[in-house]
């Protein structure tokens, strides 16, 4: 027969009040189009899965992250599916997640038509449906947790169009963006201007970090992204 060893009492308090309390660590939910899912990074999978993999040795516990990215989303989409997804990412004692990134307008910026050229054709959403329906994601968002939001690439025109169908331009990503921007200020969101980062170099150092569809970023585009996402002092002070 075995024994069963027995530790005293006294002696099992004194090693449970011994271990430090430990805090739970951050959740951070990112949701949005391709640029959150990572769409085109076949090394490390897209910045949200590059951040993730810091923090995955449990002898150093980190920010948890979950990619809620889904390609070919626009705001509309986003914006459906929000707090259904918040809500299911609260595994850790119940609670809610603690970051939102939210990443969202390309898609949106895009005309539709097989001969739309540059700047004639359906767009995708309207400038007006866009504004109104991110002002309400905003707002939204805030009452959740403290929101961030990752502003998109800039695009290679002469690859255009993308499937056939979708003309994209930076004139329109622009508009998107400082309506965007606008929107964040306005509700006091973290706004990283990736489009206005990008287009301060050359045309050939941002077509040598697109993916040949002149939309999704490559893996070069992926490293730039992760590393002005470690740079974006509010950020990443946040997720700590």
């Amino acid at each position: 027969m075995t024994a069963t060893l027995h530790q005293p009492s006294a002696l099992r308090s004194v090693q449970t009040r011994s271990k430090p309390a430990q805090a739970h660590p951050k959740k951070v939910i990112a949701i949005g189009d391709s640029l959150v899912y990572g769409y085109g990074d076949t090394e490390g999978g897209g910045w949200v899965e590059r951040l993730r993999l810091g923090w995955m040795n449990p002898e150093q516990p980190g920010p948890i992250f979950y990619n809620l990215g889904v390609r070919g989303d626009g705001v509309v989409q986003v914006a459906k599916r929000l707090e259904r997804e918040f809500c299911d990412r609260g595994e850790l004692r119940h609670r809610t997640p603690d970051i939102l990134v939210l990443s969202v307008g390309i898609n949106d910026s895009a005309r539709v038509g097989r001969s739309a050229g540059r700047s004639k054709g359906r767009p995708v959403t309207d400038i007006e449906t866009f504004a109104q329906t991110l002002d309400e994601l905003l707002a939204r968002s805030r009452q959740l947790c403290p929101v961030f939001f990752v502003g998109m690439i800039p695009v290679n025109e002469a690859a255009m169009p993308y499937a056939n169908i979708l003309h994209f331009t930076r004139s329109q990503q622009a508009q998107y963006r400082d309506m965007t921007c606008r929107l964040c200020d306005a509700h006091d969101v973290p706004y990283l201007d990736l489009l206005e980062q990008w287009t301060r170099e050359s045309d050939e150092w941002i077509g040598d970090r697109l993916c040949s569809d002149g939309i999704h970023p490559n893996f070069l585009g992926y490293r730039n992204i992760l590393a002005s996402i470690q740079s974006w002092t509010p950020f990443m002070s946040a997720i700590q």
